[in-house]
């Protein structure tokens, strides 16, 4: 007798066993169409050149991840799309005037030597993507951090070809000029990284997550809520007052990327709610901390590569407890073990 038999991929990461239809590959490519709004503001502000950053990262990230598993012997693994991820999100973290070859050096770090050296993907314990920009950063910190392209938007108003990010003004005197209103910067009529000119764009992909549940709420929530709050009380100076501070805190720099592409992502955050709460707020925390104090203006790559070597103690401390067993069971079940190391001794 012929049955229909249904497709089923077992997902036996926590018990008990589930059934889900949910793979790497859709999650990567729910992941890519949440970011499309964000390249595709980049190309409309930055021109052809933005274009060439993202495809010069993204191809390369697939190369060197193809290379590595074809050298190594390893089964193919570039069909998951999660590559492609990494090159894209390194890409939008680069201005639009950096050399086509920064890129193409960031994704080998990334790929190569945090991603596959570890075993591939989910065995890597930093973000790969914000991992090679953190090796960039450090090697090439003038291609990287220098003036940034005079965004398409504002070519009418300003007479200049590069100029200072919001970001570097605001930790600079605080004195944040008119053409920087937060209105243009939610837009995205500023200049800056290519994924992180507007807030507007990474918000549309933040909620298509949401409703997709390939993320929750807790980390973008607590991680931006922490930098709201921080800069609410520390913040002020210039011509801003403690709110508009807080506002501009937010909207400036990688922090909205971040918090919502980066921190969320599966093998380097807790799986905790409440342990993601906790991951959120050191984040938060950290951020401001190096923005604040640190002699670089940008604390979201640092704090998140931090916070995510702190994950496994963040899991231990909040761990879920094993389906249908009590607590005294389990209080029994370390005294046994307990005694079992003192017998062998």
């Amino acid at each position: 007798m012929n049955e229909k038999k249904e497709r089923i991929i077992l997902d036996v990461a926590y018990q008990p066993q589930v059934r889900t239809d949910v793979n790497t590959q859709r999650i990567m490519l729910d992941v890519l169409i949440a970011l499309l709004p964000a390249a595709c503001v980049a190309v409309y502000q930055f021109g052809s050149h933005a274009l060439l950053v993202m495809a010069t990262s993204v191809a390369s990230a697939v190369f060197f991840e193809w290379g590595y598993r074809r050298l190594t012997k390893k089964t193919a693994s570039i069909d998951d799309l999660s590559a492609v991820v990494t090159g894209l999100l390194l890409a939008l973290t680069m201005p639009a005037n950096c050399p086509a070859w920064i890129p193409v050096v960031g994704t080998f770090f990334a790929i190569v030597v945090v991603k596959q050296l570890y075993g591939g993907i989910g065995k890597n314990f930093i973000n790969p993507a914000l991992a090679g920009r953190a090796f960039l950063l450090a090697s090439y910190s003038t291609a990287l951090s220098g003036s940034y392209l005079v965004p398409r938007s504002l070519k009418s108003a300003v007479d200049t070809v590069t100029m200072a990010t919001p970001l570097s003004v605001l930790y600079g005197d605080g004195s944040m000029p008119a053409i920087y209103s937060i209105k243009s910067m939610f837009l995205g009529n500023m200049p800056g990284a290519l994924g992180e000119i507007s807030t507007l764009a990474l918000l549309i992909g933040g909620v298509y997550l949401l409703c997709r549940k390939v993320i929750t709420w807790h980390i973008p929530a607590s991680f931006l809520g922490t930098v709201f709050l921080l800069s609410l009380i520390f913040g002020g100076g210039g011509n801003l007052g403690k709110g508009e501070y807080a506002v501009y805190a937010l909207l400036s720099g990688g922090l909205m990327l971040a918090s919502v592409f980066m921190a969320t992502d599966y093998a380097t955050s807790p799986v905790t709610l409440r342990g993601q709460l906790l991951y959120g707020f050191g984040c938060g925390v950290l951020t401001v901390l190096i923005r604040k104090f640190g002699s670089y203006p940008e604390g979201v790559t640092y704090a998140i590569l931090i916070m995510n070597l702190c994950a496994w103690a963040i899991d231990k401390g909040f761990h879920r407890h094993q389906f249908g067993v009590t607590r005294e069971d389990i209080e029994a079940q370390k005294a046994a073990q307990k005694a079992a190391k003192e017998a062998a001794k």
